[in-house]
């Protein structure tokens, strides 16, 4: 199945719309989303500086039946809530493509990343425009083979580490803080970390990387 990346544009009309758009310089990491019968739940972490007013606007929006938030740090809140115009999600579900979190919402666009059958593909355009929904393809990567370097959790976690300054010298961030930040346990991260760095330097040092130097080793 084909890999797919889409930036799908909000609608203003939409509460995550309006507000991202009011806080262009905010992310919204949104962890897990589901939508029935008109109304929407979604938990979510608001990532900036004005995390705080961020979380008063949500309150204060009449599409917005709950807030409850979860946790509370310097620039971030982890928050759970209710709306009652869940449009995009909506849109999604009802083509059948499962929802990939997390994913990013910013300045009232969303990033999803995707695995999914053509026709999958074909409806769920669809049913995004049948819905007035504007998006844009940004990337459709061929079937990948079944032994790919990374699985997907493995993917999503290292581009987070990256991200969060995990590998910059000197780090940003700690494992511990890490772990914590993406509501994952500490030991599950460290493992992760550790599968996947160990694929990528045995991939790496035994010469099937596309890229590698043409070098020589010596131990003197």
């Amino acid at each position: 199945m084909p890999y797919v990346e889409l930036t799908v544009t909000i609608p203003t009309d939409a509460w995550i719309g309006r507000i991202s758009r009011d806080y262009p310089d905010a992310r919204f990491r949104v962890l897990a989303a589901t939508a029935t019968d008109g109304t929407g739940a979604a938990r979510l972490e608001v990532l900036g500086s004005s995390a705080d007013r961020i979380c008063e606007a949500f309150r204060a929006d009449d599409s917005v039946t709950d807030v409850t938030v979860l946790e509370t740090a310097c620039h971030r809140r982890r928050l759970q809530l209710e709306t009652t115009t869940p449009v995009v999600l909506t849109a999604i579900q009802s083509s059948g493509v499962p929802l990939r979190t997390p994913f990013e919402i910013s300045d009232g666009r969303m990033a999803l990343e995707t695995t999914i059958p053509q026709e999958q593909l074909s409806r769920l355009g669809e049913s995004l425009t049948d819905s007035g929904i504007t998006y844009s393809l940004e990337r459709v990567q061929p079937e990948a083979d079944s032994e790919s370097l990374l699985t997907d959790r493995q993917q999503w976690l290292l581009y987070e580490a990256i991200d969060r300054g995990y590998y910059d010298t000197p780090r940003r961030i700690t494992l511990v803080e890490l772990a914590d930040e993406l509501d994952i346990a500490k030991s599950t991260c460290s493992e992760t970390l550790h599968r996947l760095e160990e694929r990528v330097l045995k991939q790496f040092v035994t010469g099937d990387c596309e890229h590698q130097p043409d070098i020589s080793i010596r131990a003197d």
